[in-house]
């Protein structure tokens, strides 16, 4: 997300950076390439202005014309404007008690809604220990119940319906009857939307929250529709008077005007995002956090935040000793992996890191991850702790077991032992912190090991050295 932004704030800070003093007209220059980059961006035209100009201000305020590092002055101002713009934090649920909490959404035909209420059931119940119900009120869209019910299965979590009833109004209020009565904490509206913002909709779910008052009326948006979001946000805002906005696909919205204008236009926080399209990609938003990663620098806080839910403190401290004495086998090896894939995959979670963003072009594909498994469980168990005992006769048969090619596996095999090498002395203090981690992952081994490159490089190699044979023989 918001990857040509950055190259653009990235390349106005570098200008700036290049110049031992700057002036006013600098600042000037440089806000124009921003307030272009915002435009191209999807981000809304008054926004853009006026954040250009606030940035600007603050600028010339702070003295950035006198300053020893102007660049650095200026990614900080730039930083914290861009923090105010989609702020204050606000990702809290708040629930009352006696329950239940009534939680409405709403929002437009194909924004992600019902997945959206089945994925903020799942976060209430392990975020917050609280037993949701998913209530199924959209009854215009075909499947629409069908396609919740399919989620609340698939959740473990209770769906309310009512086969064959057309009034949205007297589903939601006796599913709000039914949480009551069963001991529920929460309830979640699941509402019919439309291609498009029309009055009968409107209608719909005006009498909808009328009836059953909702705690917290949530609008879910589809970012990768820019402006129209926005604007359909302030529809709906105009009408229900929203607690909150959900913004999802925005893994897939290489722009991120939404972000960066929905707060802005309708004044609402944006509560939510959706990062994937597994159960359990939705993120609390974090202006701060979102205003780092436009800006290149990475969001350490949410990596450290998804590392603690997947590894267990006494594993990874056994992991590192293992690493430190060069223990670390093929399971070791796994366990990350399939950790890391819980974490939304090796690609995602480089974003994350600072100073990784020379890396956020290079392919790799996460599904290559699957392929090395098929390889690792072909291996015996004293190979898969061993594995420099593996040569060329267990390759050929870990290749047979597995499907794959012979060099499939030497491949994996080299790239795993040349990771293990650099993760020993990582461990042992000597990988230098964060450089050494950076050095690694620049090096493209462990990548090549975890996304499978290794392999690919490993036929290309092959297929170099075939070459000159068969012209030898022409010869």
């Amino acid at each position: 997300m918001f990857d040509a932004l950055t190259d653009k704030f990235n390349s106005v800070f570098k200008s700036l950076s290049g110049r031992g003093r700057i002036t006013e007209s600098n600042v000037s220059d440089a806000m124009r390439e921003v307030r272009k980059a915002l435009l191209e961006a999807d981000v809304n035209y008054k926004v853009a202005k006026q954040f250009c100009k606030d940035v600007k201000d603050a600028a010339i305020g702070a003295e950035v014309v006198k300053s020893l590092h102007p660049g650095q002055v200026m990614v900080k101002i730039v930083n914290d404007q861009l923090t105010q713009l989609m702020g204050p934090v606000d990702s809290k649920i708040y629930y009352v008690a006696p329950g239940p909490t009534v939680v409405m959404m709403a929002g437009l035909q194909g924004s992600g809604k019902t997945t959206t209420a089945g994925k903020l059931a799942k976060y209430i119940r392990e975020k917050n220990a609280k037993k949701p119900l998913l209530v199924a009120v959209d009854l215009q869209r075909p499947a629409a119940i069908e396609q919740l019910c399919t989620l609340g299965d698939q959740l473990g979590i209770e769906v309310y319906k009512e086969d064959g009833i057309k009034d949205a109004v007297r589903v939601a209020r006796n599913g709000v009857k039914h949480a009551k009565k069963n001991g529920y904490d929460v309830v979640i509206l699941d509402t019919a939307g439309r291609l498009h913002v029309d009055a009968e909709m409107m209608d719909e779910i005006a009498n909808v929250a009328k009836a059953v008052t909702p705690h917290q009326i949530y609008l879910v948006c589809d970012a990768m529709t820019g402006q129209d979001a926005v604007n359909s946000a302030k529809e709906f805002n105009d009408r229900l008077e929203l607690d909150g906005v959900i913004l999802t696909k925005l893994d897939g919205d290489a722009r991120g005007g939404a972000a960066l204008s929905v707060k802005a236009v309708t004044g609402k926080p944006i509560k939510f995002i959706g990062v994937g399209e597994k159960l359990d990609n939705i993120e609390e938003f974090h202006p701060d956090r979102m205003a780092s990663r436009i800006l290149g620098m990475g969001d350490v806080v949410t990596l450290v935040e998804k590392a603690q839910e997947q590894f267990d403190e006494e594993q990874a401290q056994k992991m590192q000793t293992k690493m430190a004495k060069g223990t670390f086998g093929f399971d070791d090896f796994l366990k990350q992996m399939q950790s890391l894939k819980k974490m939304g995959g090796f690609s995602s979670m480089l974003k994350l890191l600072p100073g990784m963003g020379a890396l956020k072009d290079m392919d790799f594909d996460d599904r290559e991850i699957n392929k090395i498994e098929g390889i690792v469980h072909s291996m015996t168990k004293a190979e898969r702790t061993q594995p420099d005992i593996i040569d060329a006769s267990r390759r050929r048969r870990i290749a047979r077991g597995s499907g794959r090619d012979v060099q499939d596996v030497a491949g994996l095999i080299k790239t795993f032992k040349r990771s293990r090498d650099m993760m020993k002395m990582m461990a042992a203090g000597g990988g230098g912190g964060m450089g050494g981690l950076k050095n690694m992952f620049s090096g493209g081994d462990m990548m090549n090991a975890m996304a499978g490159g290794g392999m690919k490089k490993q036929k290309q190699r092959s297929k170099r050295k075939r070459t000159p044979r068969k012209k030898n023989k022409r010869r």
